[in-house]
């Protein structure tokens, strides 16, 4: 949300510098992610002066150049070689002087420069109007009011604004925030607490008043609860055009294009205070009559944005006699019944509609305005009528109008303030410090929240309807802190805490293993779990009916839970890919979810990603591409920390995989792991090898919390390695030597690794290469070289014979 300090401090008078009441609002919760410069005209016009024209003569070299002297304030003239065809001695002009940078209609500048115009010095320039970006006219120079001062900055003459602009990033729950007024009202609370006392300035309305009652217009609502108030107002004699300059900078400020001057100020209106409006067309509604009703499951309306829509059943619509739909109460305009240039009556509305029906229309129609925004989150029941009048008076003011019907109002059934009791003792227990009464009471003052009762235990309070998010003690709480200041609470220089026998905790299991993989070099994802439904057909694993689908999707790429973590991390590994970041370590955390008939199915999972090469090139490091030998590896580790060694390893049956293996204890599944199918890397636009490994954490974790860790003491005496590198048949796997090994040495032997693997055409056919090591140790005494070596030659016979293995 963009906030203009210039605009906060027609609210609010304060000098402060931007950063410094941004620090603030932050400290307020309104936290402010950045401030921007914004200039009416860019470079503010800075080195333009008003100068005037002391002599025009032609030039000596040029027909169409004049050569002039001006006078620009300063110590002496200047001369300047001018091409203007009006340009005339006795003039004030606009002058921009050497070293002036002056910016074109795309927004890149040029700089004035000393210089020679066939062969006459000039030493700056004079402009036309198109030129200072105060117009579009080329015809000739500008000629000012021949009453300036010579020197003047031309920025002072055309009220060029420079405002600094809050980009505030606003959580959902601060409706009441949503506008400048609301900006203003906690600026204004900040301040107090600080000493500074502010009044709070909010527009005038006591000028407004009916000059006939010509135009009445008969407001009708059918459902109160979908509109618990409506407000309307007519004008008439209004000219449409654009908007003064003044009011167009204050919209460009926040970003907000200029249009036509009533739906400018219907604009203006709703950031200034946060009450949306609408202005219909008046002579467009039949019968001088609204109505606020529902129509008809699949009736077409065409909105403001030209699109044709069916409207639901459930749809709030504002219709006029015949029940013709104008508007989609809360969320957007009809393209028949707005304001165009021809408009000279207008009806203007302001209401407070449901936010729940607002939120479920704009999602269904896929709409996001300024309106519904505010809409949707709820908005002051109470500001209604003041926010029409205040709109009212701007068309008078702007578009000449003339009010002629009273402000209608339908509010049968009122919105009633917020009742809650606050204990002084929960205060201090929650903020873990006591405040004195005294600071709390001026601290909910300044909110506006208004003391109904006070005991010596707390205060019943009244809160304002506009705090939707303020309804409970704790919320009460959290005003009083925010407004205290987080960082003046003191810190407390006493820990107090309770032991626990030592359990099984899961969470912290979670997050060992998560900083075991950060320190291997993996980074965390944290993937959408909606996603599209055709990712099912990618394996014969998944199956669509077993799709949770969503009621009310935002998009038909989130209209499903995802069956599988794999297809939302191809995601993110093809987004970093196509961005050249094509070396990838991620990991994740997260759910799937399954209906199976009736019942819901959630599942949670870790996944690893690997895919490019293993480390960062270096100079004094050989590139290594990642394989699957590698995730292999990392996935070992991760089983091993968990204490599962003694795991089974078969072939995987998952689809997913063009190679792949499964980890299991007993019958019970714990990794796939392997090389994601090309097949399925195609369909997101990957090129390189993925390596993926799919953790069933729920059946990890429940199998971990039974398994005892043993501890032993380190051993005394060293272990030995030795490596063995053998030729053999193609189809012999390492299981099988790892096997044999062991069941050759079943006292000396403690580990059997394989650390690498080659197969090429300087190998005889169906052979393959296994480099394999070896490690012993005696617990009881130091190993000799003759024990040792015996026991690697019937290592070495043993593969010989079952396998018929070779010495490379």
């Amino acid at each position: 949300m963009k906030i203009s300090y210039n605009w906060l401090k027609q609210f609010i008078k304060i000098d402060w510098e931007a950063e410094k009441a941004g620090e603030l609002l932050t400290d307020l919760g309104l936290e402010v992610e950045g401030i921007e410069k914004v200039e009416s005209i860019k470079g503010s016009l800075a080195g333009v002066v008003v100068g005037e024209v002391l002599t025009c003569e032609k030039h000596p070299n040029a027909d169409k150049l004049s050569v002039t002297t001006v006078d620009v304030g300063a110590d002496a003239p200047i001369q300047v070689v001018c091409g203007a065809p009006n340009v005339a001695a006795g003039q004030k002009v606009p002058v921009a002087t050497v070293g002036t940078v002056l910016y074109d209609e795309k927004g890149e500048g040029f700089k004035i420069k000393k210089g020679k115009i066939r062969g006459e010095e000039s030493h700056g320039m004079i402009c036309a109007e198109d030129e200072l970006g105060l117009g579009k006219g080329h015809d000739g120079i500008m000629v000012l009011d021949a009453e300036l001062v010579p020197g003047t900055p031309v920025a002072e003459v055309f009220n060029i604004e420079v405002d600094e602009v809050f980009e505030i990033g606003l959580t959902p729950n601060r409706a009441d925030a949503m506008s400048h007024l609301g900006v203003a009202r906690d600026l204004r609370a900040g301040l107090m607490q600080q000493g500074i006392q502010k009044e709070l300035v909010t527009p005038s309305v006591s000028d407004f008043h009916v000059y006939e009652r010509a135009l009445k217009f008969d407001i009708h609502v059918k459902d109160f609860e979908l509109a618990p108030k409506y407000a309307g107002v007519a004008i008439r004699d209004v000219k449409v055009a654009d908007s003064p300059e003044w009011l167009q900078n204050k919209l460009k400020a926040i970003g907000v294009k200029p249009i036509n001057n009533i739906v400018d100020i219907t604009n203006y209106v709703l950031h200034e205070l946060g009450q949306p409006l609408h202005a219909f067309d008046a002579n467009k509604i039949s019968g001088n009559k609204v109505i606020v009703t529902t129509l008809e499951e699949g009736t077409k309306f065409t909105t403001l944005d030209g699109v044709e829509r069916e409207l639901s059943a459930e749809d709030l619509m504002i219709c006029d006699a015949d029940e013709t739909p104008l508007c989609i109460a809360g969320v957007l305009g009809g393209l028949d019944s707005g304001v165009t240039q021809n408009t000279t009556s207008i009806f203007l509305e302001a209401a407070y509609f449901n936010p729940v029906a607002v939120r479920k229309t704009a999602k269904r129609h896929g709409l996001n305005t300024d309106a519904s925004f505010r809409f949707e989150r709820g908005i002051d029941p109470n500001s209604t009528k003041y926010a029409l009048i205040r709109a009212a008076l701007l068309i008078e003011e702007i578009a000449g109008g003339q009010t002629v019907s009273d402000v209608d109002v339908v509010y049968p059934n009122k919105i009633e303030d917020f009742e809650v009791f606050m204990s002084y003792e929960n205060v201090a227990r929650i903020i873990g410090q006591k405040l004195p009464n005294d600071t709390i009471k001026n601290i909910l003052a300044s909110l506006e929240i208004k003391i109904n009762s006070e005991t010596e235990g707390g205060l019943g309070l009244v809160v304002p309807a506009y705090r939707v998010d303020v309804q409970r003690e704790a919320d009460i709480v959290e005003e009083i802190l925010r407004v205290y200041g987080y960082n003046n609470i003191e810190f407390s220089h006493k820990l107090n805490t309770s032991i626990e026998p030592s359990k099984f905790d899961g969470v912290k299991t979670e997050n060992t293993i998560a900083e075991q993989l950060r320190v291997q070099g993996f980074n965390e994802t944290m993937a959408n779990s909606l996603t599209k439904p055709s990712y099912v057909a990618l394996s014969e694993n998944l199956n669509a009916e077993h799709n949770v689908e969503m009621l009310n999707p935002l998009s038909g790429d989130l209209a499903v839970m995802r069956q599988s973590l794999l297809f939302s991390g191809l995601e993110s590994v093809s987004y970093n890919i196509n961005r050249k970041n094509n070396d990838i370590k991620f990991y994740e955390f997260g759910k799937t979810y399954h209906k199976y008939n009736d019942q819901y199915d959630e599942k949670k999972h870790l996944t690893l990603f690997v895919s490019g090469n293993r480390d960062k090139e270096s100079w004094n490091a050989p590139k290594q591409t990642t394989d699957f030998y590698y995730i292999k590896a990392v996935v070992n580790g991760v089983l091993e920390r968990l204490g599962h060694k003694n795991v089974k390893v078969t072939p995987t049956k998952n689809d997913v995989f063009s190679e792949g293996i499964t980890f299991a204890l007993g019958k019970m599944k714990l990794v796939d792991v392997g090389m994601v199918s090309p097949k399925i890397l195609k369909e997101f636009g990957i090129k390189q090898e993925v390596f993926y490994a799919d953790f069933d954490w729920d059946t990890i974790l429940k199998i971990s919390q039974n398994n005892k860790l043993k501890v032993t003491a380190l051993p005394k005496y060293p272990l030995v390695k030795r490596d063995l590198a053998l030729l053999l048949n193609k189809e012999i796997a390492f299981k099988d030597l790892y096997n044999a090994a062991f069941q050759s040495e079943k006292q000396l032997l403690k580990e059997v690794d394989l650390f690498d693997v080659y197969e090429g055409d300087k190998l005889p056919e169906g052979k393959k290469s296994y480099a394999l090591s070896f490690v012993l140790q005696d617990q009881n005494k130091t190993l000799e070289d003759k024990q040792i070596e015996k026991i690697m030659s019937k290592l070495q016979k043993s593969f010989e014979k079952q396998f018929d293995a070779s010495l490379r």
